[in-house]
């Protein structure tokens, strides 16, 4: 059979085509660590896959960290070396792997030096420096670098996937959420609304099978977003570490990206976070030790409002001791304005002597002492702003940055004479007022927007918002100064709490949630990060039907409330009256909790996926007891319990104390049918 010449020469370019392509997406080197293995071809791009499961997580090569210039996007580089050494260092031994390679094709010459360290400690993950060197002779602007720019596939489950987001905006969004097609959400972790900011620097995105997760472990708070997309009739998501740049490379001059990382994962996205927080903590970013008292039940007088009065919270205090709180707080209402901070007029007639009288009424009936406070804002027309004008944060424009939410200015955490007001105030609190805790509240708390103002000498206005950690170290330090066990709740309202500041706090709050689901995700999340820090579920009355403890106490929060008693203040735009019949549930919860005081247990966050396990549940071990919360609106069925060691165990359900038979190891399994919880404990049968 003879070939037409033109055939021959097409066939012979198809296959010369092929060949090629072939060539560009050898894979050249591999990284390996547990279950995670990236791939890197010799353009210089990376697949990253897992034994995790059978359906890869994606089926591609991707430029998966480049530059972006005012020219071009350049993350097509011919590599042309590559080197493997073993290292020793703060997260202890490991391999370091080494990727050297010029771009191609660009206007630019730019040289990419690309190193992935693994550890033994942390199988599973790869951490990634990326340096990107202006090898020409003329200059380059940069735009953003990228990092970690993958495609993840679709198994079709329902929803396509689980994710972690923890940025911040105003919408105050779950940060446990799914991701079907048409979803977008830019996961910005500066300011995104006028108080909106912050956040975790983690992104976790999963399937029932398999997750993957990046991130960056910068010692402090950047500037940096992590999107994640989802096309309309997409089969797969894309995900991604951006940092707007905006400079010059001059010849010879190298940019470095933070310091980043990808790991693989069954289940949902807790024992990335575990991990996450391990390897900070080498990095010397440590979580803190609750003391006892951060897990004592409280009570909180905002129910009365800003208008409350001395009479109403003194009134109530019986009842608040007969239901079996410990903790009384005095909300917002009682100061001048934010920023002057001593006692108003018109509630505290007899000024700071009678703000003082009232702690020591609170102490003498056996109660701890919180008080409200909004720091690092400052109210037009205030005695503050009058003798230290220069003291708020401005824009770019010189315009002074509003907290809208207060109607407040933001004061500079960078500059001296924010600090030293900052700590005067916790002296006086503390010190001289005798509080026993501080309860720091406002969305405006988790971060701030880079810093303008000429009188502050800043050396780069971004040291502002990289200040914002040092602020909160100064009140955690000065209150524990004064008093060790000293209380300090953090409230970003509905922020998800920056990850920087987090160590500067000794109770974590589930902050304004929206209903009883946040309170148990974020429940998750602060115990996955810090496992030995309280975690207050606030106010039970922001739950579903305004009465849910059983979110709170089965995930192992602290309980607490705001109600009023014998009546509601005639001024207050909420009703929170304490009605006979809901007296007895407060009192039967708080009975509860303290009985198994289950938020000092050990929360076995990895045992059940938050997104896609059926109904919902949560488990936390003290001593050889499991303690189960499962959640569903309604649910008939059955119910597997994860987590058994032991041969048998009793189960019992403790909030209406009933005998709901025997487990096995072997069939760990109990039909039953509950409306909204159900909370069981199961004991060893020896």
């Amino acid at each position: 059979m003879k070939m037409n010449a033109r055939y021959f020469l097409l066939i012979s370019g198809v296959v010369i085509l092929w060949l090629a392509m072939a060539s560009c997406s050898k894979n050249t080197g591999t990284v390996s660590s547990g279950a995670l293995q990236v791939e890197i071809n010799n353009q210089m791009f990376t697949r990253v896959s897992t034994n995790l499961s059978k359906i890869p997580l994606n089926n591609e090569f991707r430029q998966s960290e480049y530059l972006v210039t005012d020219k071009d996007s350049i993350g097509t580089f011919k590599l042309g070396s590559s080197d493997v050494q073993k290292i020793s260092d703060f997260a202890g031994e490991g391999k370091s792997y080494t990727y050297k390679g010029i771009a191609e094709n660009t206007n630019e010459k730019i040289t990419k030096i690309l190193k992935i360290n693994t550890y033994k400690e942390f199988e599973g993950w790869a951490f990634y420096s990326v340096k990107f060197v202006n090898s020409g002779n003329k200059d380059i602007v940069v735009k953003k670098w990228v990092n970690h720019s993958y495609k993840i596939d679709s198994k079709q489950d329902k929803p396509d996937f689980w994710s972690l987001q923890a940025s911040s905006t105003g919408a105050r969004k779950s940060w446990i959420l799914p991701v079907d097609t048409g979803f977008y959400q830019k996961n910005f972790l500066g300011m995104n609304d006028p108080d909106y900011g912050g956040g975790i620097p983690l992104l976790d995105i999963w399937r029932k099978d398999a997750g993957i997760a990046i991130g960056h472990t910068s010692l402090k708070p950047e500037l940096v977003s992590l999107p994640v997309k989802m096309a309309k009739d997409a089969n797969y998501s894309t995900i991604g570490i951006e940092y707007q740049v905006n400079d010059k490379l001059h010849p010879g001059d190298t940019l470095k990206t933070l310091e980043t990382f990808v790991t693989v994962h069954n289940g949902d996205c807790f024992s990335t976070m575990k991990q996450y927080a391990a390897f900070m903590e080498k990095k010397g970013i440590v979580m803190p030790d609750s003391e006892p008292l951060a897990y004592e039940p409280m009570w909180c007088a905002w129910g009365y409002m800003r208008k409350f009065t001395v009479a109403e919270v003194i009134g109530t205090l019986a009842k608040v001791k007969e239901l079996g709180f410990t903790w009384v707080t005095i909300d917002d209402g009682y100061q001048h304005a934010e920023g002057d901070w001593l006692p108003n007029p018109v509630t505290f007639p007899g000024g700071e002597a009678q703000m003082k009288k009232l702690v020591d009424t609170i102490h003498s009936m056996g109660f701890k002492a919180q008080i409200w406070w909004a720091p690092m804002a400052v109210d037009p027309g205030t005695k503050l702003l009058a003798e230290h004008p220069d003291i708020i944060l401005k824009n770019a424009d010189r315009s002074p940055q509003v907290i809208s939410w207060w109607d407040s200015y933001y004061m500079s955490p960078a500059y001296q004479p924010t600090l030293d007001h900052t700590k005067a105030m916790v002296e006086m609190f503390i010190g001289k007022w005798g509080f026993d805790g501080l309860k720091l509240d406002g969305q405006h708390l988790n971060a701030c927007p880079p810093d303008y103002n000429p009188a502050h000498h800043l050396a780069h206005p971004n040291e502002a918002p990289e200040s914002v950690p040092g602020f909160f170290k100064l009140i955690y330090e000065t209150a524990h100064q004064i008093k060790p066990a000293a209380l300090v709740e953090l409230c970003p309202c509905g922020d998800a709490m920056s990850f920087y500041n987090m160590p500067f706090t000794n109770q974590f709050v589930a902050s304004d949630p929206v209903g009883s689901t946040q309170v148990r995700s974020k429940g998750k999340v602060y115990k996955a990060l810090a496992p030995k820090t309280a975690y207050f579920g606030d106010h039970v009355e922001l739950s579903d039907d305004r009465s849910d403890f059983a979110s709170t106490i089965g995930v192992g929060g602290v309980p607490g409330t705001k109600f009023t008693w014998p009546a509601d203040n005639p001024f207050s735009e909420e009703k929170n009256l304490l009605k006979p019949e809901r007296e007895k549930e407060w009192k039967k919860w708080i009975q509860i909790y303290k009985t198994h005081m289950l938020s000092k247990g050990e929360y076995l966050g990895g045992l059940y996926d938050i997104g896609y396990d059926v109904p919902e549940a949560h488990v936390i071990r003290k001593s050889d007891t499991l303690f189960y919360a499962f959640y569903a609106k309604n649910w008939t069925g059955t119910l597997n319990f994860k987590g058994l060691l032991e041969k048998s165990y009793k189960v019992l359900d403790y909030v209406n104390n009933q005998d709901l038979g025997i487990l096995t190891k072997e069939k760990p399994e109990l039909n039953t049918s509950f409306d909204k919880y159900l909370l069981l404990m199961a004991y060893p049968m020896r």
